[in-house]
């Protein structure tokens, strides 16, 4: 039996094309997703820790921590005497005046690394500061002052007192030595308005302090020697530092994905793995309903085989080894075809100015070579088994009926009731995963199984169940096509006529069109919630704020920057130091007055405008997260003045003062000077550009620039990224939708070609054969697009509420526009789908398509 399959195989390799292209379509998309997944997880955790450069461990805490002690000298020496340790040093920004000739900025600054994996700036010229007194700045920024090589600047700081007491602040100057200009490729710094790099002494001279303990909020890059792990090299530090957080760059993007918001280094790794879990259960889908047609088309043959004598078993084993042939075959080849389609997209993306580090090649894992191998054989063996035991349970004589002989048309009760069984509990389980994944925030990766899970289980009862709905959604439609003429009203009657066919033709594309619509509602929902979270969390796109004392704005700032391309509104703030009390806990902090109707205007995020009140303040999470009251008062030399007034506190993430309404502040501080801007964008402007014109347009050191908005642009380009990879993986699944229906309705075209021809000889003519074919075709064709929608936004909401919701609150979304698109595509593939098979049967002589074979 093995000759004669690989012999069967041979004359059938017209037929087994079509089923081989279905296979490794799949298993390509199964492929494409998995490496896809793989460069979205680690540019996603890149875009959020570009400040950490290339370092593969961390130590230290950012914000001090309540558990972690300061990072000290010995910390330092300590990291660096260690074997596995090739480079360790500081990062700690700082923030000092530069000044050359009339000219000055405010500049943030770092240390100086020696080993260029352990910073995200990129030396353009000369070198990195290597000796006190030498700087190098980013070009920007020497452009602005008027500097090059070997120019001079001016650093300018405050000392403290001696003692510490509150006598008067005395002002220093440093000559600094311009020796090296840099650029921020991966705009790790561009929030602040870019960085310069120093030494590390000059850095702890300006902040006043004589070592690392005294920064507080020090941390340590740290680069391994060749063939030391990250895990190894944290493990390693660790010991050597026991009160000092340590962690690896990938636990870091985790703390740093989590400070975006709940659960929020989950979510990212969340739509990747749905992403590949609904690529393995589609292309499943796609293979069985290809492969299921192909063999029951070959019924007549395993006839003949049972009359020369083959055993039941026999034809059961050949079909099987066909099937596990053919799955391995394609599979391979589609597994290839997924890599170089995954570097080609990788490659597209790179020449794009998607301003998001990128790798140049995909990582082939071995999942990416054993998943799509061992899933589309799997697929294609399971797919053979039913029409296998169909196929061997019949006579031989009876098998051998004509093709156009009589079928039952209907479906049993059993398959409904199993159907309906299936379809019910997957879509209560699903309902009951996307609760799960909204309410529970420690709940991790469980809701994603199980709606995965359960999604696959109501899929494939909707599908079992198709010759039930199928064709009274095409009945319907074929009510609006009666008026059109007898050509219409035929091709109406012929898709109701066998429930099983049509339900076979339509499921190809209600499978298809099911993940397009999925992928695109997901899409859409989690661009939209992903918004609405950036939008709390930088709610301000650009600000202007003092760098020390309270500073008056220069006179028609607010106007200067308003005539800026690409600023929306400006809105200037009256600012004052102030002391909140609650709970017998006093914190100062400047408090800042913002009318309602401004806020609205430059507040991205709409809950706050709606929260300022004059009874109430918004503060800073960080400082309260209990909706109380409290007192504020003004401070005047660090003492609260009069007893203040109570206000309803309101937690808020974001900000970084307080935030009331000017006639509360009249009440506080009656004399509160204007000396802040915040300024909202226009939509699809260029944060970063518009930065940098405001940083020109302020052109003093006494205020500082900082640019919310482009750290926020820097999340939306990865966002960019993820949908441009999901359009990658559409693309895809179109192919596959276009591939399964052009497959079954030809083969159900070729079926009827003894009734077309029956149709030629009383009278149809050419032209309306094939009119018939064709609205035949588009009718089944857009019944499966608009089913396939509807559930792939159902699914859509469901993976977006499931996957997201620990990240805030979920926004569903409908993409009409793609829905749209996706009919029409479908309504164009059921025409061409006809094209063929309708050239074939009106060429065809009516007596020949008549003669028994």
């Amino acid at each position: 039996m093995v000759r004669v399959t690989l012999a069967q195989m041979r004359r059938s390799v017209p037929r087994l094309v079509a089923a081989g292209l279905a296979i490794a379509i799949g298993t390509a998309f199964v492929a494409t997703t998995l490496l896809a997944g793989g460069v979205l997880s680690r540019t996603g955790r890149d875009a959020v820790t570009a400040q950490l450069a290339s370092a593969d461990v961390v130590v230290g805490s950012p914000t001090g921590g309540s558990t972690s002690e300061p990072v000290t000298d010995e910390d330092l020496a300590a990291v660096r005497a260690l074997p596995g340790v090739a480079a360790a040093d500081v990062l700690s920004p700082l923030g000092v005046q530069l000044r050359a000739g009339s000219r000055d900025r405010w500049q943030t600054m770092l240390p100086a690394v020696g080993d260029p994996r352990l910073t995200a700036l990129v030396t353009v010229s000369g070198r990195q500061p290597a000796a006190a007194g030498e700087v190098a700045l980013p070009e920007r920024l020497a452009a602005d002052l008027g500097v090059g090589l070997d120019g001079t600047v001016t650093a300018v700081w405050q000392e403290p007192p001696a003692g510490g007491g509150d006598g008067t602040w005395t002002d220093r100057t440093q000559d600094l030595t311009v020796v090296g200009l840099l650029a921020d490729p991966h705009h790790a710094w561009t929030a602040l308005g870019g960085a310069g790099v120093v030494t590390l002494a000059d850095a702890l001279a300006w902040s006043g302090a004589t070592s690392l303990g005294g920064l507080g909020q020090a941390q340590l890059l740290v680069a391994g020697t060749p063939g030391t792990t990250s895990q190894a090299l944290r493990d390693e530090i660790a010991t050597a530092l026991p009160g000092v957080d340590v962690m690896t760059r990938d636990e870091a993007a985790d703390r740093a994905l989590d400070q975006l918001g709940e659960g929020g280094s989950t979510a990212l790794v969340g739509v990747v793995l749905g992403f590949a879990a609904i690529a393995l259960v589609v292309a499943g889908l796609v293979i069985a309903n290809t492969f299921q047609v192909l063999v029951a088309q070959r019924t007549r043959t395993l006839a003949l085989l049972r009359a020369v004598g083959a055993r039941r078993s026999q034809l059961r084993g050949s079909v099987l080894l066909e099937a596990t042939i053919l799955g391995l075959v394609t599979s391979a080849l589609g597994a290839v075809g997924g890599i170089a389609l995954a570097q080609g997209m990788l490659a597209i993306l790179g020449r794009a100015n998607v301003d998001v580090a990128l790798p140049s090649t995909v990582q082939v894992t071995w999942p990416v070579l054993v998943v799509p191998l061992v899933v589309g054989t799997a697929v294609t063996t399971l797919a053979s088994l039913v029409p296998a035991r169909a196929a061997t349970r019949v006579t031989p004589i009876e098998a051998l009926r004509p093709l156009d002989a009589p079928v039952r048309a209907g479906a049993g009760t059993v398959r409904a009731v199993v159907a309906l069984v299936m379809t019910v509990l997957g879509l209560a389980g699903l309902a009951g995963a996307a609760y799960w994944g909204t309410h529970d925030e420690h709940a991790q990766m469980l809701p994603l199984a199980l709606g995965v899970l359960t999604g696959a289980l109501s899929f494939v009862g909707i599908l079992l169940g198709a010759v039930f709905w199928v064709p009274p959604l095409v009945s319907l439609a074929q009510r609006a096509l009666t008026r059109l003429g007898p050509v219409a009203r035929l091709a109406a009657a012929n898709t109701v006529r066998n429930p099983r066919r049509t339900a076979a033709t339509s499921t190809a594309l209600v499978i298809g069109v099911t993940l397009v619509a999925l992928m695109s509602t997901g899409a859409a929902s989690a661009r939209a919630s992903l918004a609405d979270t950036l939008d709390e969390h930088y709610p301000v796109d650009l600000t202007v704020t003092p760098t020390g004392a309270t500073a008056a704005l220069p006179d028609g700032l607010q106007q200067t920057v308003t005539d800026i391309a690409g600023v929306a509104r400006v809105a200037a703030l009256r600012s004052s130091q102030v002391r909140l009390v609650q709970d017998g806990k006093a914190t100062q902090l400047v408090a800042r007055a913002l009318a309602p109707d401004e806020a609205a205007a430059v507040l991205r995020d709409p809950a706050l405008a709606r929260s300022l009140a004059d009874d109430a303040v918004l503060v800073p999470d960080r400082v309260t997260s209990a909706r109380a009251t409290a007192q504020v008062a003004k401070v005047t030399d660090d003492a609260a003045t009069g007893t203040g007034i109570e206000l309803r506190t309101v937690p808020t993430a974001g900000i970084d003062s307080l935030l009331l309404t000017p006639a509360t502040l009249q009440l506080i501080d009656p004399d509160a000077s204007t000396d802040t801007l915040y300024v909202s964008l226009d939509r699809g402007a260029d944060a970063v550009e518009v930065l940098r014109q405001v940083q020109d347009a302020v052109g003093t050191a006494q205020l500082q620039v900082q640019g919310p908005g482009a750290e926020r642009a820097q999340y939306d380009r990865v966002i960019d990224v993820m949908l441009a990879v999901v359009l990658g993986l559409l693309g895809v699944a179109v192919l596959i939708a276009l591939l399964g229906v052009t497959n079954t309705l030809s083969l159900s075209v070729i079926e009827r070609r003894r009734e077309s021809a029956t149709l030629r000889a009383i009278g149809l003519t050419r032209r309306r054969l094939r009119g018939t074919l064709a609205i035949e075709g588009m009718l089944i064709a857009g019944v499966g697009a608009v089913a396939g929608g509807a559930l792939g936004v159902l699914y859509g909401w469901a993976g977006a509420a499931t996957v997201l919701g620990r990240v805030g609150a979920v926004t569903l979304a409908v993409p009409w526009r793609d829905l749209g698109l996706v009919v029409l595509v479908a309504l164009a593939a059921g025409l061409l789908a006809s094209v063929v098979p309708a050239r074939s049967a009106v060429r065809t002589p009516p007596v020949a398509a008549l003669a028994e074979e």
